[in-house]
């Protein structure tokens, strides 16, 4: 299906710019969000719209949503891809950095989705795609308030499937290895390769991977596929 609408959050950087570039490529009208404006964006981007929002805010994004439903009338397909982490031991964690990972990545993900199917079920169709975390399967020291949020993501993602079902929407999720991004920036060398002993592929997930994933969930084909969760790298 070509010139679909797709909605894409946190498109400022990393793999959300990435998927943004990607899906205009590919000939698709994207709608983006993040905290601040992306310095990728040009004037060469003429099928690309950019709101500064926080995806936890209410507020700023109910207008993300009348945009869409005034100037395109239809939302073909979520990209939940905004999320931050919290990589330290939870005795050392804030609890103002467990609040802000739990309203990004679970609270973000759940408006979004809510938001995104009152669009989609008026006209029976739509594909939402979430982003879960192989830090949960592999119950990854450190990371506790960061794995919990996206272990949410997976109850929220099957949940959610089974709530849309009815309206057309299917709702499934991608679970990345690390992708070299800031989100692993700060994580030592050491501790990074010790991740990436417990896969069964012992490498780095790269961008393509993450696309692979997401294109087959968006095919017009996989419309019986819903409530799915895909992890990389063998988890």
């Amino acid at each position: 299906m070509s010139n679909r609408i797709v909605l894409i959050t946190g498109t400022r950087k990393g793999i959300g710019e990435e998927l943004a570039k990607y899906y205009l490529a590919k000939g698709d009208i994207v709608i983006g969000c993040s905290r601040s404006v992306p310095e990728w964006k040009t004037s060469a981007q003429e099928n690309y719209k950019h709101f500064q929002a926080d995806v936890n805010d209410e507020k700023s994004v109910k207008p993300i949503f009348s945009y869409i439903r005034r100037t395109h009338g239809r939302l073909d397909a979520l990209i939940n891809n905004a999320g931050i982490a919290s990589m330290n031991h939870s005795i050392l964690t804030p609890m103002q950095s467990a609040e802000r990972v739990l309203g990004t990545n679970t609270l973000g993900t759940f408006l979004f989705c809510r938001e995104a199917a009152k669009v989609m079920k008026n006209h029976k169709s739509g594909r939402i795609v979430n982003f879960a975390t192989v830090a949960t399967p592999l119950k990854l020291e450190g990371e506790a308030i960061y794995a919990a949020s996206k272990a949410a993501i997976v109850s929220l993602t099957q949940i959610l499937a089974r709530e849309y079902a009815d309206f057309g929407i299917t709702v499934n999720a991608v679970g990345p290895t690390p992708i070299k991004t800031d989100l692993i920036r700060g994580v030592p060398l050491e501790k990074m390769e010790r991740l990436l002993a417990r896969q069964a592929i012992r490498r780095y997930g790269v961008y393509e991977d993450v696309f692979n994933v997401v294109d087959f969930f968006l095919r017009e084909q996989s419309d019986f596929i819903t409530g799915q969760v895909i992890y990389l790298g063998g988890v």
